[in-house]
């Protein structure tokens, strides 16, 4: 932090650590939202929250302002929270710890939890600043973004009145967001017998581990492996060369928006065919870590004794084939690119978590698409590989496209100032990954958007780090546009 120049970004790094003090991973907002409206009480903002927790603060225009058009600042207050195996980090009561590592801001094995901190922290840093011209400010923070985007879902007429909204939640400085895709969840369930383990038979634990993740917007079209799909291939190749096994348990990914980095199984397995099933697993590794090298060098298969207590019944061979094939037969990753903008994935699916509850298998995907009749049509198609696995498919209502709109005011103004700034021209774009500006649009008609924010890198996976050099940037853009706009 005292190599930092820029007193701005000291200040809004200051906010983003008390921010970090306070849990909120999504679903569990309710103390982030107190501290900020503690806050808010103690800098006389007026403030209101909804049924769900969405919170808008109303902070007064400077001097001169007051009739200009309201501005909305955006974000969300939830966080994914991911870490590495090794992390003892507790989500629920620990502080994000922050490493600084020269030009790049991290957090100790976690993710950051920038996406979407960084948002309430500048907002709340262009709020206390006396200095900044600027008309009346909505600052809106929304709730449970990244589990289904509920917060924008819940909102209703009259929660905010601004015109102009920047949503600050983007991840390349000098890149300005103008549309998005839209997304639905699926939750799947395959019924599966259990069977009595017969006697010889011992507990192992497969693991698969050392992977990437990322966000699955973002980073679909990147290849990276799915844990997912590793563990369920490798023990489909040992089901597939004749080795009697039980299953006891599966588990894999997380949140619905990112690539899975690890998943395990418990197995069975026959003495006399142990030593046989770890050469099965030592080539899976071999080849699907070729198959990923410049993605996930460190993808690693390791088979390992259990912990003793293992299971009275179990899935037994023929059970396990079944849930393999289910699993292989879900579609995972680009289903197709655009064919109007270079190098967009207009629709993509992430199978996202894998778990064993009740004899059944049940499995969270994320479907995405800037198309809404592809959208449907992939969540059909997932939908319809479990009814021929005999189990069934649930999918959420969604959400809709962010549709851009290139003869935007409020785009066109931001162009011509970022030229000015810093002599050269933003590149404006649609992305793959979710916002919530398509809701909000949907909710406050000729609501006028734009999506920025200073440089991320690896959301939702323990090695996102943000630019620090960028919040700087990010910030005086955005109060120039304040300017700008009052």
């Amino acid at each position: 932090m005292e190599n930092i120049t820029h007193e701005k970004t000291k200040e809004i790094l200051r906010w983003f650590g008390e921010i970090s003090k306070i849990p909120r991973c999504s679903k569990q907002e309710d103390k982030i939202v107190n501290y900020l409206i503690e806050w808010s009480k103690e800098n006389g903002f007026e403030y209101k929250t909804d049924s769900v927790q969405n919170l808008v603060v109303k902070v007064p225009a400077s001097a001169g302002k007051e009739n200009s058009p309201i501005i909305v600042i955006q974000g969300h207050l939830d966080m994914v929270c991911e870490k590495t195996p090794d992390s003892d980090h507790d989500f629920t009561k620990d502080p994000i710890k922050f490493v600084y590592d020269g030009d790049w801001l991290t957090a100790d094995r976690t993710t950051l939890g920038a996406d979407n901190g960084i948002a309430i922290a500048m907002a709340m840093a262009a709020s206390l600043d006396k200095d900044l011209v600027h008309a009346p400010l909505e600052l809106l923070f929304t709730v449970d973004e990244e589990t289904g985007l509920t917060g924008a879902n819940a909102l209703e007429p009259g929660f905010i009145e601004g015109k102009f909204l920047v949503n600050v939640d983007s991840e390349d400085e000098g890149v300005f967001t103008v549309g998005c895709a839209g997304g639905i969840n699926t939750n799947l369930d395959l019924p599966v017998d259990l069977e009595n383990i017969p006697s010889g038979f011992s507990e192992f634990k497969l693991m698969a581990g050392g992977m990437k993740g990322g966000h699955s917007g973002i980073d679909i079209a990147l290849g990276k492996a799915n844990a997912i799909k590793v563990i369920a291939r490798t023990i489909n190749s040992i089901v597939n060369q004749g080795f009697e096994i039980f299953l006891s348990d599966i588990k894999g990914g997380s949140a619905h928006n990112a690539i899975p980095r690890d998943a395990e199984a418990v197995l069975l397995i026959k003495g006399d065919d142990l030593e046989k099933i770890k050469e099965v697993v030592g080539d899976n590794e071999q080849t699907i870590k070729f198959e990923h090298s410049s993605t996930d060098p460190d993808l690693e298969i390791k088979l390992i004794s259990g912990d003793g207590s293992s299971a009275s019944k179990a899935v037994s061979s023929a059970g396990i084939k079944k849930i393999c094939d289910f699993v292989l037969a879900i579609p995972h990753g680009v289903s197709a690119m655009s064919p109007d903008i270079d190098d967009l994935v207009e629709t993509s699916n992430n199978l996202a978590n894998i778990k064993f509850e009740d004899g059944k298998v049940m499995i969270l995907t994320s479907q995405r698409s800037s198309l809404v009749s592809r959208l449907d049509a992939l969540t059909n198609s997932i939908e319809a590989v479990a009814r021929l696995a005999g189990g069934e498919g649930k999918s959420s209502d969604g959400y809709p496209p962010w549709e851009p709109n290139m003869d935007s005011p409020l785009l066109d103004r931001s162009v011509k100032l970022y030229e000015r700034m810093y002599n050269k021209k933003p590149v404006v774009e649609v992305i793959h990954a979710g916002l919530e500006c398509g809701i909000i649009g949907d909710k406050y008609p000729g609501m006028d958007m734009i999506s920025i924010g200073p440089t991320l890198k690896y959301p939702h996976c323990p090695d996102e780090k943000i630019h620090i050099g960028t919040v700087g940037l990010i910030w005086d853009f955005m109060t120039e546009l304040f300017k700008d706009l009052a």
